[in-house]
């Protein structure tokens, strides 16, 4: 396949149908199904179609079994696909496995590229000879991933001895050691504590941003999309049901925003349900914004409002003539909820 223009991920069609043995119950079910097996078929991805261009940072979510990994896999040349076509770096990850393994990496959150029993610089050492990287590169890329996430911390440790967020952090220099093009990352802040994820979001960020990598990241942690991808798809039962930026997502959900204001002295007037009007009055529902809730320990008054109809600061203002305000914040929906919210729409 030839590469299309900037296009660094193609799929078209993509299908993947699992054959499964039907189990059949008692003794003579079991010996009936060894002479004469029955089948059914489950279809994991059903025909799904996007494109991903170079250097584009893309978050693949949705719930348990809808076929995020499986996608990943057959992008990656793991699993061929059912039907369907794809181009990675314009080659065929089933036809060109080989070739397009120098141009992409790889991580599963759950299962490591390493030697388990060598230390880790033992396990870079052999990638480096195995993708022939000159003895000069390989040295920049050690110091360059020790000052971004660290890793001359456990060098020496083999990595059975390493806890979840060194043996991540370790896995993703792994998949960079090559300098690949493309990155698929498939849960790679799985069961990371706090200061983890946030050290591996920092690299992946600086890696996209800086080298350009494409990078497509499946995630159950909904606070790694936020950070992370401009552009969300969402598959649900194999099918791929939204793709587009997050704020387009977070508008379509139609779920407020919550504004936080906080006063020097709680006004008297303002009650839940009230609804402020932009003059700074309380009237009618249609014509304002509802007063969510009223925390009468902390003198905060709660406001729901949709961003993409009402600017916050116009709030603020009519606000302000409550009493004079100590504090304000906003807080946005969250992504989970917004997911959910679309998959129900399903």
């Amino acid at each position: 396949m030839e590469e299309s223009g900037n296009i660094a991920i193609h799929a078209q069609d993509l299908r993947k149908v699992y054959r499964i043995a039907t189990r059949r119950p008692g003794l003579l079910g079991g010996f009936g199904g060894l002479l004469w097996p029955k089948y059914h078929d489950i279809e994991a991805v059903q025909g799904i179609s996007f494109e991903i261009p170079t250097g584009q940072f893309v978050g693949y979510v949705g719930p348990n079994g809808a076929g995020k990994s499986t996608t990943v896999k057959m992008l990656a040349g793991i699993l061929h696909p059912t039907s369907g076509t794809i181009s990675v770096n314009g080659l065929s990850p089933q036809a060109q496995r080989q070739k397009l393994a120098w141009q992409i990496g790889v991580v599963f959150g759950q299962r490591s590229q390493l030697w388990w029993d060598l230390p880790a610089v033992d396990s870079f050492e052999i990638l480096a000879a195995m993708y022939e990287v000159p003895r000069s590169d390989y040295l920049d890329f050690m110091k360059r991933f020790s000052d971004l996430l660290g890793i001359d911390e456990f060098l020496q440790i083999p990595v059975r001895r390493l806890s979840l967020g060194q043996r991540m952090r370790a896995d993703l220099a792994a998949a960079m050691i090559h300098r690949p093009r493309v990155l698929f990352l498939d849960e790679p802040t799985i069961g990371l504590d706090v200061v983890a994820k946030s050290r591996i979001r920092e690299f992946l960020l600086e890696t996209n941003q800086s080298q350009g990598v494409t990078i497509l990241l499946t995630t159950h942690d909904l606070r790694d999309i936020e950070e992370l991808c401009k552009r969300v798809m969402v598959i649900n039962h194999g099918r791929l049901v939204y793709d587009g930026s997050l704020s387009s997502l977070r508008d379509s959900a139609g779920l407020p925003t919550v504004l936080s204001v906080k006063y020097e002295s709680l006004p008297l007037n303002l009650q839940a349900g009230s609804v402020i009007h932009a003059n700074g009055a309380i009237g009618n529902l249609d014509l304002g914004w509802p007063v969510e809730s009223i925390d009468q320990s902390t003198g905060t008054v709660r406001v729901a409002f949709d961003r993409s109809q009402s600017p916050a600061p116009s709030i603020i203002w009519a606000m302000r003539s409550f009493g004079e305000i100590k504090d304000v914040s906003l807080t946005e929906p969250l992504i989970e909820e917004i997911i959910k919210r679309l998959l129900k729409s399903e």
